[in-house]
C-alpha cells in the first residue's frame, strides 16, 4: 500500500539537487511503458491517497516516482528537491522536479539552492503547506501551482485547522488551539504573522517571475463550521498582493462533479447554480487579458461545464503566450482537484503542439500528468469515487473538447513578421527541402528546422512560427492542426481504456426505455470494453 514506510531514505536516482535530464536520464533504469504501465499506476492511485510523509510506500510507487523522472529528462535538464518523507510538504512529490532547460533553448534563471530556501521560509502562508511549485516550463516561464492562502486557523493550529478542513479525519485535533477570529486581543499579532508568512510567499513568487495568479475559488474565503479557515490573495486586507496580476475566475470545486457522474459522464448542458449562499467571489479579470479572447466574460454564469472549462483554458494559454517573461500560478483551495485539472490540461495542450514534453508519446505524456499532476501531487482519487466526485475522470475525457485549433498556443504566434527578402512560401519549400539542419536566412533571422514527432508529412505553412529572440527572429516547425487533434485523441482513448479496465465507470440507474447512457454506450460500442477488470 502506499501508506507503507520506504527504508532507507531518498531512492539513489533522486539525490537532494542533483542536476538530470536530458542524455544523462537515458541512463535510467527502465520503469515500465505502455498500457500495462499506465494500468499499474491506476491501480495504485485508485487504492490509496500518495502521501510523501508516509515515506512514499511499495515498489509500484517507486517504480512510479522513476519513471516521472525519466520521462522529464527526455527533453529538460532539472534538479530535484528531496522530499523524502515529506518534510518540505506531506502531500507533494517525494521528488519535487525543478525544471531548468528545455533542450538547446528556453532556461529557467532560478536556482534550485535559492529556491529551496525560500520554499522552506514560505510553505506556511499556504493551505496544508503546499507551496507555489513550478511544474511546467514554457518558453522559460514557470507555470506553477499550489493551494490558496492559509487562513488564521492554520497560522495559529495546523493540526486544528487539518482536522475543521478534513471535516475531521486528522486524529491530531487534541493538540489544536482554540482560538476566536474575534479575538481583539490576537488582531496585532495576526498582522505581524500575515506580514512574515505572506511576505516570504511573495518572495518565492518574484523568485520564479510569477506575475499572473488565477484563483479558481468560488468563495473569497473558504468556511467551515462558521469559521474562516482559508483566505485568498483576492482579499488580503493589507493588499499584499497588490503587485500581482490577480485573477479571479470561480471554477465548481470537487462536489459538482457528482452532477457529472449523475448525468451519465455528460457536461454538456451541466451549469453550475451561482445563487449557492457561499458563492460570493465574482468573476475578474483585467480587460487588457480579455480583449483577443471574443469571448463575452458577462455570460460566465450561464455557461455549461463544457463552455466554461473551454474558456478558462483560453485564458490560460493567452497568459502564458504573452510577450513578456512572466509566470503564472494556478491554485483552488487545496490545489488537489481543480488545480490538476487545468495544469493537466495546460501540459496536454502544449505537448499536443509540439511546445513542450515533444520527444514523449502520447502513452508516455499521459502517464507523465496522471502520475506526476495528479497522483504525486495527493489527490484524493480513492475519497472523490467513493463519493461520485470524478474530476479525474471529466478531465481526461474532456481533451475531445480542445483539438481544435482555437486551443493551440502556435495559433496566435504565427504569421508573424517574415524575415526579409523571404515569403512565407520560400521559408516552406526550404523546409521542406531540408529537415535535418539549420539554414541561415540573413544576419537577424535564422530558420529552426527542430522538428516534433508525428509532424512529418502534414506540414502546412501556417505550421510556421516566428519568434522574437532578442536581434533574431525563429521559426519554430511546429505540428499541424490535424496532428493536435489526433494526438489528443490517442491521449484520451488511451486513457478510457485503462481507466475502463482498472478503475472502471459507474453506471448510472437506467432510464426507463431501458437506453445505455451516452459515455457508456461509446464503450460499449466504440471502444469495446463493457465493466471493469483488473490487470
Amino acid at each position: 500500500a502506499t501508506a507503507a514506510a520506504a527504508a532507507g531514505g531518498a531512492a539513489p536516482w533522486a539525490g537532494g539537487g542533483e542536476r538530470r535530464g536530458m542524455a544523462a536520464a537515458r541512463g535510467c533504469p527502465p520503469a515500465g511503458c505502455g498500457d500495462r504501465a499506465l494500468a499499474e499506476l491506476l491501480l495504485e492511485f485508485s487504492r490509496a491517497q500518495y502521501r510523501a510523509k508516509d515515506g512514499g510506500g511499495a515498489a509500484a510507487v517507486e517504480r512510479i516516482e522513476r519513471r516521472c523522472l525519466e520521462l522529464f529528462g527526455r527533453d529538460y535538464r532539472y534538479s530535484v528537491i528531496p522530499n523524502a518523507h515529506g518534510e518540505v510538504c506531506a502531500h507533494y512529490p517525494r521528488h519535487i522536479v525543478l525544471l531548468e532547460k528545455h533542450k538547446d533553448t528556453f532556461e529557467s534563471t532560478v536556482q534550485v539552492g535559492k529556491l529551496q530556501d525560500l520554499i522552506n521560509r514560505s510553505k506556511m502562508a499556504r493551505c496544508r503547506g503546499r507551496f507555489v511549485c513550478p511544474v511546467i516550463l514554457y518558453k522559460g516561464k514557470h507555470i506553477c501551482r499550489s493551494a490558496t492562502l492559509a487562513g488564521w486557523g492554520e497560522l495559529y493550529g495546523r493540526t486544528g485547522y487539518n482536522y475543521i478542513f478534513s471535516g475531521g479525519s486528522d486524529d491530531a485535533w487534541a493538540d489544536a488551539e482554540d482560538i476566536s477570529e474575534e479575538d481583539s486581543a490576537l488582531r496585532n499579532a495576526d498582522s505581524q504573522l500575515f506580514d512574515k508568512v505572506r511576505g516570504h510567499d511573495i518572495k518565492l513568487l518574484r523568485y520564479l517571475s510569477v506575475r499572473y495568479i488565477c484563483d479558481l475559488m468560488v468563495e473569497n474565503k473558504k468556511v467551515k463550521f462558521g469559521l474562516n479557515v482559508t483566505s485568498s490573495e483576492k482579499v488580503d486586507k493589507a493588499q499584499r498582493y497588490a503587485d500581482f496580476t490577480l485573477l479571479s475566475i470561480p471554477y465548481p470545486g470537487c462536489e459538482f462533479f457528482k452532477d457529472y457522474k449523475d448525468r451519465d459522464y455528460t457536461a454538456e448542458g451541466l451549469i453550475f447554480n451561482w445563487k449557492q449562499d457561499y458563492v460570493d467571489a465574482p468573476l475578474s479579470i483585467p480587460v487588457s487579458l480579455t480583449q483577443s479572447l471574443n469571448i463575452d466574460w458577462s455570460e460566465y454564469q450561464s455557461w455549461d461545464l463544457v463552455q466554461q472549462t473551454q474558456n478558462y483554458l483560453k485564458l490560460l494559454i493567452s497568459i502564458i503566450n504573452s510577450d513578456d517573461d512572466s509566470g503564472l500560478l494556478v491554485h483552488c483551495i487545496s490545489g488537489w482537484d481543480r488545480t490538476p485539472l487545468f495544469i493537466s490540461l495546460l501540459r496536454l495542450s502544449l505537448w499536443a503542439d509540439g511546445l513542450i514534453h515533444a520527444s514523449l508519446e502520447p502513452s508516455e505524456i499521459l502517464y507523465l500528468t496522471v502520475a506526476y499532476d495528479w497522483f504525486l501531487f495527493g489527490h484524493m482519487l480513492v475519497d472523490r469515487l467513493s463519493k461520485g466526485e470524478e474530476i479525474f475522470f471529466f478531465c481526461f475525457n474532456f481533451l475531445k473538447h480542445i483539438t481544435s485549433e482555437e486551443f493551440s498556443a502556435v495559433k496566435s504566434q504565427r504569421r508573424k513578421s517574415l524575415p526579409p527578402g523571404f515569403t512565407l512560401e520560400e521559408i516552406c519549400m526550404l523546409k521542406q527541402r531540408d529537415r535535418g539542419s539549420t539554414t541561415s536566412l540573413s544576419s537577424d533571422f535564422s530558420l529552426g528546422m527542430e522538428s516534433s514527432p508525428g509532424a512529418a508529412g502534414s506540414f502546412t505553412y501556417e505550421a510556421v512560427e516566428l519568434m522574437p529572440a532578442g536581434a533574431q527572429a525563429q521559426a519554430a516547425w511546429l505540428v499541424s492542426a490535424s496532428d493536435r487533434e489526433s494526438r489528443l485523441e490517442e491521449v484520451r482513448s488511451s486513457f478510457l481504456a485503462s481507466y475502463s479496465r482498472t478503475i472502471g465507470l459507474k453506471a448510472v440507474p437506467p432510464s426507463p426505455s431501458g437506453a445505455i447512457g451516452g459515455l457508456l454506450e461509446q464503450f460499449v460500442r466504440g471502444v469495446g470494453l463493457r465493466g471493469s477488470s483488473t490487470l
